[in-house]
């Protein structure tokens, strides 16, 4: 039997600025974009309250990533984390809390 679960590398937060992010969104659906709005703004709010980590899953021009740190700030098209680094919500696909 083929083992088909794909492993999404870890980076640590500092890699982000080093990243290349295209520009179309990696959900189509507007509920889907709807829904990860909610779970940025939720994370935000435990890493502004309790200085909570989550888990972002999201997509740069080489494929699939994750980061464990805490979001600090949302802006229309970013999200903030620590020390000014900004990743773009376009391609983020969802947060794990």
């Amino acid at each position: 039997m083929k083992d088909t679960t794909t492993v999404i590398p870890t980076i640590e937060k500092e890699t982000i600025e080093k990243l290349n992010f295209p520009e179309q969104d990696v959900h189509l659906l507007r509920e889907r974009m709807e829904e990860r709005r909610s779970e940025i703004e939720k994370a935000m709010r435990l890493g502004n309250m309790f200085k909570a980590k989550v888990k972002i899953i999201f997509e740069d021009s080489e494929g699939m990533k994750m980061v464990e740190t805490t979001i600090w700030s949302v802006s229309d098209k970013n999200v903030g984390l620590k020390n000014g680094i900004f990743l773009p919500i376009h391609r983020v696909h969802s947060i794990a809390v």
